[in-house]
């Protein structure tokens, strides 16, 4: 059997493997990179993309359906009918291109794609099992990018009418009652989009609030639609099973419950891919279930880098793309270092919430004196014009320098703000920077300027 020889491997072709391979393969490294299934990984194939684009039928059908009585805006149509195979085509349609596209920018980096299950002999060595048989790769440098998968509860097992992530996204009819166990943000935003499409939705949280991992003020506006759209929310409670179409749960206050459901989607929380590709024949230090890694992604063992999921969180593609880039260049010879300021974390909610840097409690935690300033959008000219009053823009700086310590907001489209956050954070702005930045009107962006502004202690439009 002839083996392949390179002087980069790349294990996993998700977000974080195939910019990897690329930006090798661009500054002249001789790389190859293995999957198992589809380039593109749990974001492009079964997560991020085809998700947002559930969630964007999902608002068209909303909209339309808003349509059917009298509104503010004057126009009425008939009501509208939703077919959900015809739009999991055109999810998929969308998945396809993206997925050609990685492999087309692979081959014109030049890089070497091997289709099949990776593992481990040593450190230096895999074998692949692909479709014509045992494939031998050695390599002076390996990177492993494994990604990660959904977290599987022992009393509700994945199966039949138990979905995870997956296959939620890719049913074809609506349930009539969907049960949401999980009310992080992959359930949010599934749970919201089948509201939207008709669905019956309960959410089931063991935490005292949804969405745990954000303040209690971004989240109060993400409750109230909810409430609105007639989705369920029990918080403090533990579903213990499924039988006779219903989700056997134990409430807040220790009593059972039985919430029919047709359909049940579990989403608490997603764990390393640490199994089938040959851990076990390295010898990797770990820090929990994840792979401990460095400032540069370097693992224990000498020549092996570890980027995305696997070595823990936040678990973001758009960490393991800059993880990715950094590491290829390391290989290539450049000099590099993880010093990132702030990582955006995105929720697709109803509103949507964006974060990055830190939280006013997180700031204060750390010792910060600091000045926190909030502007809602209910006095945003733009936000007024499409009808999407909700939410606000908030700045966290210290009281002394004025330096920008986080940036949030919650409403409509202000993921389309997590660009100005992170780079606001990533040059060391201060208020005064944001607050003497000209920003278009009318936009939602003047939030931030005004938020700013509010922090400076001279707002100008509320």
């Amino acid at each position: 059997m002839k083996e392949i020889v390179c002087k980069l491997l790349v294990i996993g072709a998700g977000p974080g493997g195939y910019i990897c391979a690329i930006r090798a393969g661009q500054l002249g490294v001789d790389t190859v990179i293995v999957e198992s299934t589809k380039a593109g990984g749990t974001c492009l194939n079964i997560g991020c993309i085809p998700s947002k684009a559930l969630i964007h039928a999902a608002e068209e059908f909303e909209k339309v359906s808003q349509m059917t009585s009298a509104n503010a805006l004057g126009i009425t149509v008939e009501a509208p009918r939703l077919d959900l195979a015809q739009t999991i085509r055109w999810k998929d349609g969308i998945v396809g291109r993206l997925n050609s596209g990685v492999l087309g920018l692979l081959r014109k980096a030049k890089v070497k794609i091997v289709h099949g299950q990776a593992k481990f002999r040593d450190g230096k060595t895999v074998e692949v099992e692909t479709e014509t048989g045992t494939q031998i790769i050695r390599a002076d440098t390996v990177v492993i990018a494994t990604g990660s998968e959904p977290v599987e509860l022992p009393s509700l097992p994945f199966g039949g009418a138990v979905l995870s992530s997956t296959e939620a996204l890719a049913l074809t009819s609506v349930p009539a009652a969907l049960a949401v166990v999980g009310g992080g943000y992959i359930g949010l935003e599934l749970g919201t989009a089948f509201a939207k499409m008709g669905a019956h939705v309960t959410v089931v949280e063991a935490m005292s609030q949804i969405l745990p991992q954000y303040d209690a003020e971004l989240v109060k506006p993400v409750a109230k639609r909810l409430n609105e759209l007639g989705v369920r929310v029990l918080t403090g409670a533990k579903a213990k099973g499924y039988s006779g179409e219903a989700l056997v749960i134990e409430t807040a206050a220790g009593e059972g419950e039985r919430i029919a459901a047709d359909k049940v989607l579990v989403t608490v929380g997603r764990k390393p891919r640490t199994e089938g590709w040959g851990l076990e024949e390295l010898d990797l230090d770990r820090t929990g279930r994840f792979i401990r890694i460095d400032e540069r992604c370097r693992t224990s063992m000498r020549g092996v880098y570890a980027i995305g999921d696997v070595t823990g969180e936040p678990m973001l593609a758009h960490r393991a793309m800059a993880q990715g880039e950094m590491v290829a260049e390391i290989v290539a010879g450049r000099k590099r270092a993880w010093d990132k300021r702030a990582i955006p974390a995105v929720c697709f909610t109803d509103p949507e919430i964006v974060t990055a840097g830190l939280s006013p409690d997180e700031a204060r935690a750390q010792g910060y004196e600091i000045r926190v300033g909030l502007f809602p959008f209910a006095a945003n000219g733009r936000a007024m014009t499409t009808q999407s009053e909700d939410g606000f823009v908030r700045a966290v700086a210290r009281v002394d320098t004025s330096l920008v310590l986080g940036l949030q907001a919650v409403g409509a489209g202000v993921s389309e703000l997590s660009s100005a956050f992170s780079l606001a954070l990533e040059m060391g702005a201060r208020l005064e920077d944001i607050a003497g930045t000209i920003h278009a009107h009318p936009t939602r962006s003047e939030g931030l300027q005004e938020a700013a502004l509010k922090a400076l202690g001279h707002a100008l439009h509320i």
